[in-house]
């Protein structure tokens, strides 16, 4: 989901990446087998999941670093307490995305890029970015976070040059369209989805060629269809749900999984409320549900994790931010009191999400695949 703002509010948003465990588990045993936390002694974990999350590449595949409308956050130096969340949150790879767009969309991806990376920089000894495969294995023995810097659109390339300006400018993926249609092709909350475009073939092709990950999360289901039709590679869903488990625009048939898959592409889970059940209650065991749903349809080796929320999630805003969050959206949206699902809208979810799978049998090698290593795969055949 992570909001796109009108242009006037320039409202970034940021994705962060958690590092190895090793260096803020608190490691006494607390009782049956569950380790405790020093940075939230409420909350403890059995020894596999914590082995698991460590031994890991974790990658969030949509993890805004910060969502806020604060323009001037970028500018931010992160508190020793916040360093200490992006650390012990076991993820590694944070893909900071946000939707932008309209006639001045590439000025503000250009804005983005230059103040995101800013911030990266600002504060290196937590974050690092991301440029090849390699380093997000080498941020993992490093004990940073790793950024891959995405944006949720590509209105910003005017031309089909500016595929390989952004490129070098530091852009690894993009998504085709947000909600509405563009010149590339159609979202998810249009009333028509014309499919993709001609200039839209022409972006996907020069996409391959720069070697950017391909997103259509918020495509419509024509255009979702179209774009992985006309792709030669894989390319990603980095951020979505099953339609078979949820009946909400923003999620994928399950024919578009299937083709999904047969090119080798990867799909993200998300941890957004309404994408993952209709009705309350709608807790991390619903969200599972959409990762199993997944692996049963095409292969445990195309499913992952994309949250589209930040560490803490939607429901912690300031009040008059998720008010004007939730006004952005059509009424299609169908937003329910919390955005967020409970047992995954705080700092350590990755660790209640791998409980629930060593709870419905998964092996740890299919857990490591779901919690990055997939995504993994995908990055370094796209990225080369």
């Amino acid at each position: 989901m992570t909001a796109s703002f009108p242009a006037t509010r320039r409202a970034f948003v940021a994705g962060a990446v958690g590092t190895a465990l090793s260096a803020t588990i608190a490691a006494p045993m607390i009782g049956r087998g569950a380790y405790a936390f020093a940075a939230a002694p409420a909350r403890s974990y059995s020894k596999r999941a914590v082995d698991l999350v460590a031994a890991s590449l974790v990658i969030d595949m949509l993890a805004p670093l910060k969502i806020t409308m604060a323009p001037d956050y970028i500018a931010h130096r992160l508190s020793d307490a916040e360093a200490a969340e992006f650390r012990a949150s076991g993820i590694t790879g944070f893909h900071n995305s946000f939707g932008l767009g309209g006639p001045d969309a590439r000025a503000q991806a250009m804005e983005y890029m230059a103040g995101w990376q800013g911030f990266v920089g600002r504060n290196g000894h937590v974050f690092s970015l991301v440029d090849t495969v390699d380093d997000l294995d080498s941020a993992k023995a490093m004990r940073k976070c790793a950024v891959i810097m995405g944006i949720q659109n590509a209105d910003q390339f005017d031309s089909v040059e500016d595929v390989a300006v952004f490129r070098r400018l530091g852009l690894r993926c993009a998504q085709l369209t947000y909600n509405s249609q563009n010149r590339i092709g159609s979202g998810s909350t249009d009333r028509v989805d014309g499919g993709v475009s001609d200039y839209g073939a022409a972006i996907i092709d020069a996409m391959e060629q720069a070697k950017m990950l391909i997103d259509v999360s918020h495509c419509g289901d024509r255009t979702t269809l179209d774009a992985i039709a006309i792709a030669k590679g894989p390319i990603a869903i980095t951020h979505s749900n099953a339609r078979a488990l949820v009946d909400h625009p923003r999620v994928k048939t399950d024919e578009a999984i299937k083709a999904l898959a047969a090119k080798g592409g990867v799909m993200g889970i998300t941890g957004v409320r309404m994408f993952v059940r209709a009705s309350d209650p709608t807790n991390v065991g619903h969200m599972a549900d959409h990762i199993d749903h997944v692996a049963k349809l095409v292969g445990i080796e195309h499913v992952g994790i994309g949250s589209d929320a930040d560490l803490n999630g939607y429901d912690d805003m300031a009040p008059e931010e998720y008010a004007a969050l939730k006004a952005s959206y059509k009424d299609s949206y169908a937003f329910r009191d919390k955005i967020d699902i409970d047992g995954f809208d705080h700092p350590l979810k990755v660790f209640d999400l791998t409980e629930e799978l060593i709870r419905r049998g998964y092996s740890d090698d299919n857990i490591r695949a779901v919690l990055g290593g997939n995504f993994r795969r995908l990055l370094a055949q796209v990225w080369g």
